[in-house]
């Protein structure tokens, strides 16, 4: 039997942000993009039509995303502690320990991946990491754009928007404000 997928797509300051759900939970985020029905074709990449549109999908989710994009004046949301219980884990027991670590990282700061690696238990692991975080698919809700290189330099991001959206992130949660 197959799981019933739920999707909606709102707006924010920064564009439309969509989630996608079964019923155990969240399983992909989109971050903003400049359309609608661009943000739906990114959220239900592979569920071949299977998903029915919701707009009161985890609506307290949706308000709590709202409010991050929404402010200029650094009013930042811990989607972590607000929002774990909503998240089912996948793959292997690795990648669930990073996602999971990485979850722990506050608003407005950075870690590099040798340090998520260490942290997670696994301190000679920072490539993998990055692997790992490659394919995060909740992106803001697991906090990957708050993972730098040890050089200081921003990093790979592949969420749409790629490292420019992941320096706008960073850059809003210093404080500095969306600037859409």
């Amino acid at each position: 039997m197959q799981e019933e997928l739920k999707y909606v797509v709102f707006e924010t300051k920064a564009g439309f942000f969509g989630l996608l759900a079964d019923e155990n939970g969240l399983k992909r985020t989109v971050l903003p993009q400049n359309s609608h029905l661009k943000a739906k074709k990114y959220i239900l990449v592979g569920t071949r039509d299977r998903a029915k549109e919701s707009n009161v999908l985890y609506s307290e989710l949706q308000k709590a995303i709202k409010a991050y994009y929404n402010t200029d004046n650094g009013d930042l949301i811990n989607f972590a502690k607000l929002f774990s219980g909503l998240i089912f884990f996948e793959g292997t027991e690795f990648a669930q320990k990073i996602l999971k670590t990485c979850m722990k990282i506050p608003p407005g700061q950075t870690i590099t991946y040798a340090q998520l690696a260490k942290k997670a238990g696994f301190p000679k692991a920072a490539r993998e990491v990055g692997s790992v975080l490659a394919k995060n698919k909740l992106p803001l809700i697991i906090p990957c754009h708050r993972v730098v290189r040890a050089d200081g330099k921003i990093g790979n991001f592949s969420a749409p928007g790629g490292t420019k959206l992941k320096k706008r992130m960073l850059e809003h949660e210093k404080g500095i404000g969306f600037g859409v």
